[in-house]
């Protein structure tokens, strides 16, 4: 067997942080020896997260056995996912920063095809997945990602389901999206489309539409950095367990976006 070494780009505060969730997990579960410490624990999970590093290579490059190494990861995600900002908390932070808007946008998480997946495949996107939807702040930090759902949801029916159009206007909150979320509900602006298709005659949009859905977008844009930091972690690049495991993978990857610096 070859090795080689490896690197992750990520700072240490990552690297601290995970490591001190794992310490807080094994002191409150009276855990007195593993056969890594929780640095090293710490250090294979974003490993896994950050450069896609599969089980097998995990457990060569660390001296362990591949259900050690599965059980340290499911372990310290799940404790990650935990800490996750919910939907009121993100809500929450747009107020406290004075930010009347936040942008809504969704993604298509690809995964393996299992037997009997079909709800999870896409027909727009022409592959099994998830979709999950997240918001951001108008600077484009990611502030919430949500539980995911079969890719043959569309994105008007997965914000729905999440009860993000309500959450927001109950909070004064002005939601921006892109032209998948049309008219889905009172308070979210998306762009001006053309009337038209079938046996009804196109109509083009008038200068001052095509001016305002400019401005939109350029307001949008950084809202679309979301999913690019989220896929910034190869292991969502295609995802290759359970489709059911993206959420909490997604969850735990925003966790260790938003809490090392922030909390310390």
């Amino acid at each position: 067997m070859l090795l080689y070494p490896g690197t992750i780009d990520l700072s240490t505060t990552h690297l601290r942080y995970v490591a001190t969730v794992v310490r807080v997990h094994r002191r409150r579960i009276g855990s007195r020896w593993r056969r890594l410490s929780a640095g090293q624990q710490a250090l294979l999970v974003l490993a896994h997260l950050r450069n896609g590093d599969p089980y097998a290579r995990l457990a060569a490059g660390f001296g362990i056995g591949i259900a050690t190494v599965y059980r340290y990861i499911r372990e310290t995600v799940h404790l990650l996912a935990a800490r996750a900002p919910t939907l009121t908390d993100a809500l929450r932070r747009l107020s406290r920063h004075g930010d009347n808007y936040a942008i809504l946008d969704g993604s298509v998480i690809r995964t393996d095809r299992l037997a009997a997946d079909r709800p999870f495949y896409s027909g727009k996107h022409r592959h099994h997945g998830i979709n999950l939807q997240a918001l951001t702040d108008p600077r484009g930090t990611l502030l919430w990602v949500s539980d995911g759902l079969p890719a043959a949801v569309n994105d008007t029916a997965a914000a729905r389901h999440h009860n993000i159009p309500d959450a927001c206007r109950q909070a004064g909150i002005t939601v921006l999206a892109d032209s998948g979320y049309h008219h889905i509900a009172d308070g979210v602006i998306t762009p001006y489309k053309r009337v038209g298709g079938g046996h009804i005659t196109t109509r083009e949009l008038n200068p001052g539409q095509r001016v305002a859905n400019t401005a939109l977008a350029r307001v949008r844009a950084p809202g679309e950095r979301a999913f690019a930091t989220l896929k910034a972690w190869r292991i969502l690049t295609r995802v290759r367990c359970s489709p059911h495991h993206v959420t909490t993978l997604a969850k735990a990857i925003h966790t260790l976006e938003h809490h090392p610096h922030h909390q310390g």
